[in-house]
């Protein structure tokens, strides 16, 4: 049989691990739960899947849009996603999941006009703020803040883009955006925009929430005229269910590491992915499959 026959053949059903010759089944359909439109998880979430069907030629590879990690959780759960983008903060229950790896952090960023008399978290008690779209990771973060340090605000639920054309309007007070650096709903504001240094807030987190909390600060070289923002970033992983085959999911692993350039083009804060921090998932154990790619690239 021609070698070019035969891979035909073994295309509808097998992808080849790297260079070696073992064949992986493939399975008929993935559904990628990425994030909404416009957004860092949606772009990076949308790349991927394109490299992951060239990956599985016979596979049907879905980039699905959704309001991020909260939502792909759900439907990684539910089984109507097999992979999903999650930041690590709302992963309550880290044995009913698994990761394929680390990729890049979020940064909590508080937005408010330049000359607003918001200096601390305690000062949004009562002012019209942003959290971030029902089901995301900002929600999820924003909630839990408010709750632990006991702040009452007028909190509404919108997408970045808008909640940044808001504030630039005068008709919210503040927003709050757990997402890479820069984000571009920040960028448009810049110049007229000051971010809320949380130092306190973050240390106090990190201590109540061992893990998922890691203070930080935004350098100031990130948007023009800003000055650096003490702030905390929240690490984001690339999940997978279990029942997922540990082929799939070492081909998924390798692709993510390997087709790096390609998957972050355009988004320095998701260049930050590499296999040295690809490990460092936090709570949630690495699939059996991720974990037998990242050996074998330590040999």
């Amino acid at each position: 049989m021609s070698l070019s026959r035969r891979t035909l053949l073994v295309g509808a059903s097998f992808a080849l691990v790297g260079c070696t010759p073992r064949r992986v089944e493939a399975p008929a359909e993935l559904v990628l739960a990425t994030g909404p439109e416009g957004a860092v998880f949606r772009e990076v979430g949308g790349a991927l899947a394109a490299a992951l069907a060239e990956q599985f030629p016979g596979t049907k590879v879905t980039a699905i849009p959704t309001a991020a990690s909260v939502e792909n959780l759900q439907l990684l759960r539910s089984g109507h996603a097999q992979l999903a983008l999650s930041s690590l903060d709302p992963i309550d229950d880290p044995q009913s999941v698994r990761a394929v790896g680390r990729l890049y952090d979020s940064f909590l960023q508080i937005a408010v006009p330049a000359a607003s008399p918001i200096r601390t978290f305690a000062d949004l008690a009562g002012k019209r703020i942003s959290v971030g779209p029902t089901g995301s990771g900002t929600e999820f973060t924003a909630k839990r803040m408010l709750e632990f340090f006991r702040v009452s605000a007028v909190d509404e639920r919108m997408a970045h883009a808008e909640a940044s054309r808001r504030v630039a309007e005068g008709s919210l007070d503040a927003m709050l955006a757990l997402t890479g650096i820069p984000t571009p709903a920040i960028t448009d504001l810049e110049g007229d925009v000051r971010l809320v240094d949380i130092p306190a807030e973050a240390v106090a987190l990190a201590d109540a929430h061992p893990g998922p909390y890691i203070p930080a600060t935004i350098p100031s070289t990130t948007y023009e005229g800003v000055p650096p923002n003490r702030t905390f970033a929240v690490p984001n992983l690339l999940l997978a269910r279990e029942s997922l085959s540990a082929d799939v999911v070492e081909v998924v692993t390798r692709t993510v590491f390997t087709e790096t350039a390609r998957i972050v083009e355009g988004h320095p804060e998701a260049s930050r992915i590499n296999v040295r921090t690809g490990i460092a998932t936090g709570q949630v154990p690495l699939h059996d499959g991720a974990t037998r790619w990242f050996r074998s690239v330590k040999r």
